[in-house]
């Protein structure tokens, strides 16, 4: 109960200890005495901050103790979907490294049987179109939540690897003999496995230091090594795309709408210059946050 003698809208003990009934003479009543009477605004502001600081000492263990059960009772809900979650990405993990190392293996016995580098695409073109498209996955794994990462970087990773494999390897056929292809699909290669088989081990809780410095070291070299690739293959199909107006819309037609596949290529690469180095610092700066304190305890040592 407050100073005015209404009900307190705090649930504390403050009416118990007689804080919150402010008793004063009431003149002219029919009965005499001491009547509620309303205290001046300072009074009352004094009141109500002991009122408050009541409140925040005893009922905040209780608040504290039922949200603690709510979030065990959250918990216990959602187990069962995050087991479910968590099986079905080590079956997803274990399945697309298991395709990139058919991909390596594809790769080496291609090179084992010809002699050369030449030519190597086609005999790994269809599980490299399968599993870089699987990778859109990720991006719905992103948006579900049941995995930790941005959607938008994730997105624009896995989108670029398809843009790379579907609308310039896939459509220019001419450059598919390019040694440039065959230089980001190496990198690729390596990447992917490494990635997949890190997520699989980080998911059982089982991370061999080994997978665990690959993860952050090898990208120093693979990272520039495909976006050469990426870059040098793009600037490839550049003429062979221009000549045939491959994916181009020109004027005049009924939408009054043009739109030049040409022009978008090179607006793709020269995209290419701020966004690479933001990515490789930021690798790196997770290399140095991952594996930074062992390195430091292996020079003291």
């Amino acid at each position: 109960m407050d100073v005015t003698g209404t009900p307190c809208r705090h649930r504390c003990r403050c009416l118990a200890k007689g804080r919150h009934r402010v008793l004063r003479w009431g003149k002219g009543t029919p009965y005499g005495g001491f009547i509620p009477f309303p205290a001046s605004m300072k009074e009352r502001a004094r009141q109500r901050s002991v009122c408050e600081s009541a409140v925040m000492s005893a009922p905040t263990s209780m608040r504290a103790s039922k949200a603690g059960h709510n979030d065990v009772g959250h918990r216990r809900k959602r187990e069962p979907a995050g087991a479910l979650a968590t099986a079905y990405l080590v079956i997803y993990n274990v399945v697309m490294t298991a395709g990139w190392l058919v991909i390596a293996v594809g790769l080496v016995r291609a090179y084992l049987a010809k002699g050369s580098f030449h030519g190597l695409y086609y005999s790994i073109e269809k599980p490299l179109k399968f599993f870089q498209t699987g990778a859109v996955l990720e991006i719905l794994h992103c948006a579900i939540g049941i995995v930790p990462s941005s959607v938008v970087l994730t997105g624009f990773q896995v989108m670029s690897r398809v843009f790379l494999t579907w609308a310039v390897t896939h459509s220019v056929r001419e450059v598919q003999n390019e040694d440039s292809v065959l230089l980001f699909v190496v990198a690729w290669t390596m990447t992917e496995i490494v990635r997949y088989s890190f997520y699989t081990f980080t998911l059982l809780n089982h991370l061999p230091y080994l997978i665990k410095w690959a993860r952050y070291t090898l990208f120093i070299v693979l990272y520039p090594m495909g976006v050469s690739g990426e870059l040098l293959t793009i600037h490839a199909a550049l003429p062979y795309v221009k000549k045939t107006g491959l994916y181009s819309v020109t004027l005049p037609n009924n939408y009054n709408f043009s739109f030049s596949y040409h022009t978008f290529l090179i607006i793709t690469m020269v995209a290419y210059i701020p966004l690479f180095p933001q990515l490789y610092f930021h690798m790196l700066w997770q290399r140095r946050k991952v594996l930074g304190h062992v390195e430091d305890r292996s020079k003291a040592e």
